[in-house]
């Protein structure tokens, strides 16, 4: 895996894709929706990480993922999340966290895929397949993109950009949200449910609201500063924009 992935001076449209967490309608629903909005070979798509877990299709969702990143021409990124990160930690080939990955949401994971928990870890994945192994192995740490950072937590503010734990990319929380940062970027980050998109301009934007929670999915895109947000119980995109949801642009 590399240490992460970067463009320093792009040329198209960014968006950035919240979590998931295995709930397959609203991500079809957000997909198609991306689209049509014509997606160029210079477009990046950003998807923050937690495809899996608590919510009840996470292997629908990495197919639904796995099949529109081979249909559009855009150049899609994947993060991990810590969710992914317990996943593989459980099944003895990285990360953190295994011991806690049934808990928190991995029974659900694992029967997506008709398999138990008490299945022995060589049958799990074997049974998870190759192509969605591949795509869990392979998720990149945290994506920079001339201007802005996407991370799945955040980042610790106390490190160099270019030199972040994993603990802090996948698992941080307070001690970025309520910090300042010095990286003169703006940090795009999932993890932490808010009930809408959180602004902190200049320095942060989060994306996660709560979609496992019957809240709404929400994704944006920083070039034309655009939200798009799907209710959990309903079937259509609003897009709204970041200045009517409070996001005030103060640059550096």
């Amino acid at each position: 895996m590399t240490n992460y992935f970067e463009v320093t001076d792009p040329v198209g449209r960014i968006f950035a894709v919240g979590d998931i967490h295995g709930c397959l309608a609203p991500l079809e629903t957000l997909l198609d929706h991306l689209v049509e909005q014509k997606l160029s070979q210079d477009d990046y798509v950003v998807f923050i990480g937690d495809y899996i877990d608590r919510g009840p299709d996470s292997k629908g969702c990495v197919d639904a993922l796995l099949s529109f990143q081979l249909s559009i021409p855009a150049t899609c990124i994947f993060l991990r999340g810590n969710h992914e990160d317990m996943l593989l930690a459980y099944l003895e080939i990285s990360g953190s966290g295994g011991p806690g990955y049934l808990a928190n949401g991995g029974a659900e994971c694992l029967r997506s895929y008709g398999l138990e928990s008490a299945t022995p870890i060589d049958q799990l994945i074997s049974g998870i397949g190759d192509s969605h192994m591949n795509f869990y192995r392979s998720l990149e740490r945290y994506a920079i993109l001339g201007d802005y950072v996407f991370a799945h937590a955040g980042l610790s503010p106390l490190r160099d950009l270019r030199f972040q734990l994993d603990e802090d990319l996948y698992w941080i929380r307070e001690d970025f949200i309520e910090n300042m940062h010095y990286f003169k970027k703006t940090v795009v980050f999932g993890h932490t449910p808010f009930q809408d998109v959180f602004f902190n301009l200049p320095y942060k934007i989060g994306i996660d609201t709560g979609l496992v929670y019957q809240n709404k999915f929400s994704a944006i895109e920083v070039t034309e500063e655009r939200i798009f947000q799907i209710q959990a119980s309903r079937s259509e995109v609003e897009e709204v924009t970041f200045k009517d949801r409070g996001g005030i642009w103060p640059r550096y």
